[in-house]
């Protein structure tokens, strides 16, 4: 019998399930952008497609961070490259919580479309787009902002988020970091 190296497997798995500690604010911010767009286009068609999609995506990058999902692999791999790799750092926690909820309210719009309760779907699409595109366009993160005030409030531990406290970032490219 072959001998297997379940360490080697078990470091891929956990490597691949893990989501970031720090994500690019500008890869983010894109990655909305394009939740806008399917926001909208669903809206627009109402191709349930369109909606699974998203959830998965939703899906994909909270258990993931970008490694799994279609959208965040375009942006990290090809888009952010293209502009010439800016980068902006900011707390993974946080953004893994409004994936959450993107899940939440991804997946409650297909629920619904499965009770034929359409009125609901388009509401919770549009409330997304609203906040995809306060994201987007203003840096607005309104998933960070909750998470951030239930630290406040005791809700999460500060241990969870240390660097939660103190949200203001310094914009560098990637080729900046490396030079000092």
């Amino acid at each position: 019998m072959v001998q297997r190296n379940r360490q080697q497997y078990s470091s891929i798995l956990k490597s691949l399930f893990s989501f970031p500690e720090k994500i690019n604010e500008y890869a983010a911010r894109m990655v909305a952008g394009f939740i806008v767009i399917f926001s909208l286009s669903y809206l627009y068609s109402h191709n349930i497609y369109i909606l699974a999609f998203m959830v998965y995506g939703f899906f994909a990058r909270l258990i993931t961070g970008p490694s799994l999902s279609p959208i965040a692999l375009l942006v990290t791999k090809i888009i952010i490259p293209k502009m010439g790799n800016p980068y902006t750092e900011c707390p993974g926690p946080p953004k893994r919580f409004a994936q959450f909820i993107g899940l939440i309210v991804t997946t409650s719009a297909l629920y619904f479309i499965y009770l034929e309760q359409l009125t609901a779907t388009n509401i919770l699409i549009s409330i997304l787009a609203i906040f995809a595109i306060l994201e987007s366009v203003m840096g607005f993160c309104a998933g960070c902002w909750f998470f951030k005030q239930m630290m406040k409030w005791g809700w999460i531990p500060q241990r969870v988020c240390e660097e939660c406290t103190d949200m203001n970032f310094t914009v560098n490219t990637k080729e900046q970091i490396v030079d000092g």
